[in-house]
């Protein structure tokens, strides 16, 4: 355990949510204004708008690993991109204690014209690791993507699988004490995965925080202790996730 996630660890939470809300509008040619992002819960819901999340309040200790369930479109991905600071909340409040290491959308930072070893440097360091430090990791990364005889060639040409093994290897060698994980292990062959699956069960040993966001249950299960029950923006249930996974199929008829 690394001097950060020991401090961390010492913390009363890794992720605190109050009251958190987000408006999102149907017609994409709307136009939202600084005035809108600063008025908050003041301003009335527009026509054409609909909150996306709303009076989320959760509180996530330091290593703990959290599951968040529910249907497409009810706000689970939302809810990382604004603990990643991805999005801004129309309201309420988000606090960090440490910094996170986003396993969300992993491949958008990646410059198609750039060689892979370019990007590796490039991503690295706009999340905060030094030259130094790459050039330390570098051969592990490489390692893990398992994609060495293609480090000179530029990322576009990549196939979809090779540029999610790139991207989840480099996001995953941040120290970062709070990982946000979205639907990235459901991308890859098997293989892949089994190796994302170790790589996520050493960084747990390791005291990192684990918020996940999957449909797969086996991999909610095999993670998680705790889960989160999203439906229509709302937070429908905070408890153990046997219970979380229970109710959810319960109420969508999922066998």
């Amino acid at each position: 355990m690394t001097d950060a996630t020991t401090a961390v660890s010492s913390a009363p939470f890794a992720i605190r949510t109050t009251g958190l809300g987000i408006r999102f509008r149907r017609n994409r040619r709307g136009r939202r204004s600084f005035k809108d992002l600063l008025a908050g819960r003041r301003r009335r819901t527009r026509p054409g708008e609909f909150w996306a999340l709303r009076n989320v309040s959760i509180e996530v200790r330091p290593g703990e690993a959290i599951g968040v369930v529910g249907r497409n479109g009810q706000g689970k991905s939302t809810l990382l991109k604004l603990v990643a600071g991805v999005m801004i909340a129309d309201e309420g409040t988000v606090e960090i204690t440490g910094g996170v290491a986003p396993l969300i959308e992993i491949t958008g930072g990646f410059v198609d014209d750039l060689t892979v070893r370019d990007n590796v440097y490039l991503t690295a360091g706009l999340h905060g690791m030094t030259n130094a430090q790459i050039d330390a990791k570098f051969d592990e990364i490489i390692g893990f993507a398992d994609i060495g005889d293609f480090l000179d060639t530029p990322y576009k040409h990549l196939s979809s699988g090779m540029k999610v093994r790139i991207a989840f290897a480099v996001i995953s060698q941040l120290e970062e004490p709070i990982m946000l994980v979205d639907e990235v292990l459901a991308v890859g062959d098997k293989a892949f995965r089994e190796k994302c699956y170790r790589r996520i069960d050493e960084m747990l040993a390791g005291g990192r925080t684990l918020f996940f966001v999957s449909h797969n249950e086996r991999d909610l299960r095999r993670f998680c202790t705790r889960g989160l029950y999203l439906d229509k923006g709302s937070l429908v249930l905070d408890g153990p996730i046997d219970d979380v996974l229970a109710r959810y199929n319960a109420e969508h008829g999922v066998g």
